[in-house]
C-alpha cells in the first residue's frame, strides 16, 4: 500500500482515479481548489488548496507526506482560456508541484500529459508519417494547451537530470476520457453524450476518435506506480482503448475529416484506434478492460483484415 497524493483529484478523471486507487488498497489524498461532495471521494482525505499560490504545493506535500504523487491539476480543455493563461497555468503548476515533490523526497512522480502534443488538427494541415500513433511519433504542438503538456513531459526530464534515479518519474497521455456516468448519458467533456459522438463522427474527429474509460486510467496508474522501479526512468505512455470511438473503420473516417491522412490511415482496418497502447502492454502488462460497444450494448460486426485481427496493439 502506498500513500498517494493526487492533484486535481476532484476533476472528471481525478474522481475515478482516486476512487480506483483507494479501492485497490492505497491511502489517498486528493488536492483540489475545493473539497468535493462527489460520491467517488467519500471517505478520501481531501485538501482544498490553490496550488498555483506561492508555497502552496510544498505545504500540501509536506502535510500529506506521500510516497507517490500523480499530477492531474490543469486547465483541461484547449482554448477554454486565453493561450497565455493556459500556458502559465499548466506549465507553471506542473513545475511547481513536481519540483516541490522531488525536493520533499517523494519517490515516485507521475504527471498527466495529452495526445494533443502530436499536433493533429493543426490549421495548416497535419499529415502523419504512419498510423497508429505511438510514443515515437514526433510531437508537433500547435496551441498553448498542447505545448504546455509537452513542457510537462520535458519538465520531468529536467527534474530527472537533477535527482537521478533517486526519484522515479513517468508521464502518461490519456486519450479522450469517458467517466463511468457518461456511458449512461451524462455529457462528456465537450458537452455531447457518447452516443451523440458516435452518431455524428464530426464530434469525435478532432480527437481522432480516441477514447479511454476513466477506470482503465485508474488501473493504469496503479500498475505504473507498482512498476516504476523496474522500468526506465522518465517513460511516457499513451493510455487508450483497444478500439476507436466510431462505428466505421478509421481508414474511411480519418481521410474524410483530416485531409492528407489516407495513406497512413489505410493501416487502421476494422476497429483499430489511431493511438497504440502497445508500450503500456509491453512494459507494464496493462491493457484496457472497457470498450464502448460493451458499455453501450452495441455489438456490431466490423470487418477486419486477417492482419488486423491478429494484432496485439
Amino acid at each position: 500500500m502506498s500513500r498517494i497524493l493526487v492533484t486535481g483529484g476532484a476533476g472528471r478523471l481525478g474522481r475515478t482515479l482516486v476512487a480506483g486507487l483507494a479501492a485497490a488498497g492505497h491511502d489517498l489524498v486528493s488536492v483540489d481548489r475545493q473539497v468535493s461532495d462527489a460520491p467517488e471521494l467519500a471517505g478520501v482525505e481531501q485538501v482544498a488548496a490553490d496550488l498555483g499560490a506561492p508555497g502552496a504545493a510544498a505545504d500540501a506535500i509536506a502535510q500529506a507526506r506521500p510516497d507517490a504523487l500523480i499530477h492531474l491539476a490543469a486547465i483541461a480543455v484547449p482554448f477554454s482560456a486565453p493561450e497565455d493563461v493556459i500556458m502559465r497555468a499548466n506549465a507553471g503548476l506542473a513545475v511547481s508541484v513536481m519540483g516541490a515533490a522531488a525536493a520533499a523526497g517523494v519517490g515516485r512522480i507521475v504527471a498527466a500529459s495529452s495526445p494533443t502534443v502530436l499536433g493533429y488538427g493543426a490549421p495548416t494541415g497535419w499529415t502523419p508519417e504512419r498510423l497508429p500513433l505511438d510514443e515515437d511519433t514526433p510531437p508537433l504542438p500547435w496551441n498553448a494547451y498542447a505545448l504546455s503538456k509537452l513542457i510537462i513531459e520535458q519538465s520531468i526530464g529536467m527534474l530527472r537530470r537533477q535527482t537521478g534515479d533517486a526519484v522515479r518519474y513517468a508521464a502518461f497521455r490519456p486519450c479522450y476520457v469517458i467517466a463511468p456516468e457518461e456511458w449512461a448519458g451524462a455529457p462528456t467533456q465537450q458537452g455531447h453524450t457518447v452516443r451523440e459522438r458516435l452518431d455524428d463522427p464530426a464530434l469525435s474527429a478532432p480527437a481522432l476518435f480516441n477514447y479511454v474509460d476513466a477506470r482503465d486510467v485508474s488501473r493504469f496508474a496503479d500498475t505504473l506506480l507498482a512498476a516504476m522501479g523496474d522500468i526506465p526512468n522518465g517513460e511516457v505512455f499513451f493510455v487508450g482503448a483497444d478500439d476507436a470511438l466510431a462505428r466505421e473503420p478509421l481508414c474511411e473516417l480519418l481521410p474524410r475529416f483530416h485531409p492528407g491522412t489516407a495513406r497512413a490511415a489505410a493501416e487502421l482496418t476494422g476497429t483499430a484506434p489511431a493511438f497504440s497502447n502497445a508500450k503500456a502492454r509491453r512494459l507494464l502488462g496493462w491493457s484496457p478492460q472497457h470498450a464502448w460497444r460493451d458499455e453501450l450494448g452495441e455489438r456490431v460486426a466490423v470487418s477486419a483484415s486477417p492482419r488486423q485481427e491478429n494484432r496485439l496493439d
